[in-house]
């Protein structure tokens, strides 16, 4: 079947949020946790490896990606619960795991609504918006490593911070599922939650334009979003790229940029800021691939 082969120089543009990025040498869409397996044994993917879901939260540079792209949302997808527990595949998109915490009556999973990608993602960035992150609820994760054998670690196995999480031993292990804890609250006041959540989101964030999520992180004691608009950047624009003119702490593609232009922009921004504020933006988007041989 299609989904079980490994495809060759596909474009990433179709495959990441902000529709720019060059060719990924190797492409796998992964079917279940037992090809993907069978397929890091047999040593069938190049190195590097690399797990995405829905392309949020990733710059694809226009040289692209020379190892292994593994799509995770087309077939790591299943989720359950048992009691108060649920059992998610990384490739469950964020929101559809909010709306079936909701629907079953537990509360404050609402802020999963509000991020725009996978739990593959969400874990291993600890993503979070609206005072919540992921990690909050996580119990223990099924994780694969690169010879495809399959561990369950426990959430004291990890260093957990604003953005960050790392392995404690180092090892190179992806996540491919995890079970979370909700409290039980009320199924009507959870699917409104998520309701009001989603309208905030709509109303506060540039959503009719290719872009990745917030851009930068948060510096302790301060909002990414209002230094770059008190530094004057709301719509600064580097080629096709535009620093969002309704929310500054979102890139937005006009239609042409490409990655060189939203990372260039990137770079003018932290420059700027540092410049006028003597703070460093740390980026939220991670930055992945090639540049281009100019």
């Amino acid at each position: 079947m299609l989904k079980d082969r490994i495809l060759f120089d596909i474009s990433l543009k179709e495959l990441n949020s902000w529709r720019v990025g060059g060719k990924a040498k190797n492409f796998y869409i992964c079917s279940d946790k037992r090809m993907l397996s069978q397929n890091l044994k047999d040593k069938n993917f190049k190195l590097p490896i690399l797990f995405i879901g829905l392309g949020s939260n990733t710059l694809f540079r226009d040289g692209g990606f020379k190892g292994t792209i593994i799509a995770m949302h087309k077939g790591l997808n299943d989720i359950s619960t048992d009691d108060n527990s649920f059992y998610a595949e990384a490739g469950v998109s964020c929101s559809k795991l909010a709306k079936y915490v909701a629907k079953l009556g537990y509360k404050n999973s609402a802020f999963l609504a509000g991020i725009p990608g996978t739990l593959g993602g969400a874990l291993s960035m600890n993503a979070g918006c609206y005072g919540f992150e992921t990690w909050d609820f996580v119990e223990k994760v099924l994780t694969i490593d690169q010879s495809g054998v399959e561990h369950i670690r426990k959430r004291q196995d990890f260093a957990i911070s604003y953005r960050h999480v790392e392995n404690k031993k180092n090892n190179t292990e992806f996540f491919i599922a995890a079970w979370l804890k909700f409290d039980k609250g009320n199924k009507d006041d959870a699917e409104l939650a998520i309701k009001v959540l989603l309208e905030k989101r709509k109303e506060a964030q540039p959503l009719n334009w290719p872009t990745a999520g917030s851009t930068f992180r948060n510096p302790e004691g301060y909002f990414a979003a209002k230094l770059i608009e008190e530094c004057g950047l709301k719509g600064f624009q580097v080629g096709g790229a535009q620093v969002s003119e309704k929310h500054a702490n979102f890139i937005i593609n006009k239609g042409n940029a490409t990655a060189a232009d939203i990372e260039n922009l990137i770079l003018q921004i932290q420059k700027e800021v540092f410049k006028q504020k003597k703070i460093k933006l740390v980026t939220e988007i991670r930055i992945i691939g090639e540049q281009l041989d100019s």
